[in-house]
């Protein structure tokens, strides 16, 4: 009986030092081309999504009028374009970032949903003030104001609708800004 419990107390001794071992001396998965952890994804969505859940507010006090979803594509090309990508033009390094910027404009889920769409606006909201930890999503609330952020969450909730044409023509602009310097033209 002794053996057994020396055993056990001995294993709980060194799993902790074996762990702290291997982050010290680098093993862990640290760069972005590196392969996950197991379950990494699991790991720190479950959490994510719980507390989006329950801090998330319960709606949008303002509408998705055309004066916000023009505003919102206002902030959209100056504050999440470089990552999230323009309206036909995606990002040139979202797709490097770990986990990868997802394109906002893009069709996914088998071509039904762009970007956030099928998400609530106030799930949008509390991404874009928080931002996500280890992921490159900073946090807006100290850059824009609470107006700004939810104007960009209405627009980005209605990716899948018909766009004001002035929403969408500043979309089209920046995108074709973007191509034209990049020399895609």
């Amino acid at each position: 009986m002794g053996r057994i419990l020396f055993g056990i107390i001995l294993g709980f001794l060194l799993a902790p030092a074996a762990l702290v071992a291997w982050l010290h001396y680098g093993h862990p998965p640290v760069a972005v081309a590196d392969s996950p952890l197991f379950q990494e994804r699991a790991l720190t969505q479950v959490p994510l999504h719980a507390r989006i859940d329950r801090e998330m507010p319960p709606m949008a006090p303002i509408q998705a009028s055309e004066e916000n979803l023009v505003a919102g594509a206002r902030v959209y090309t100056t504050q999440c374009a470089a990552c999230h990508g323009l309206h036909g033009k995606p990002s040139s390094f979202g797709a490097h970032m770990y986990p990868d910027a997802p394109p906002l404009w893009e069709k996914h889920h088998n071509n039904e949903v762009v970007g956030v769409s099928d998400d609530p606006a106030a799930e949008t909201y509390w991404k874009v003030a928080n931002g996500i930890r280890l992921t490159g999503m900073p946090a807006y609330k100290d850059v824009l104001s609470d107006t700004e952020i939810w104007q960009v969450s209405l627009l980005l909730a209605n990716a899948d609708k018909p766009l004001p044409p002035a929403a969408l023509s500043i979309l089209l602009a920046q995108s074709h800004a973007a191509a034209t310097a990049s020399g895609d033209r």
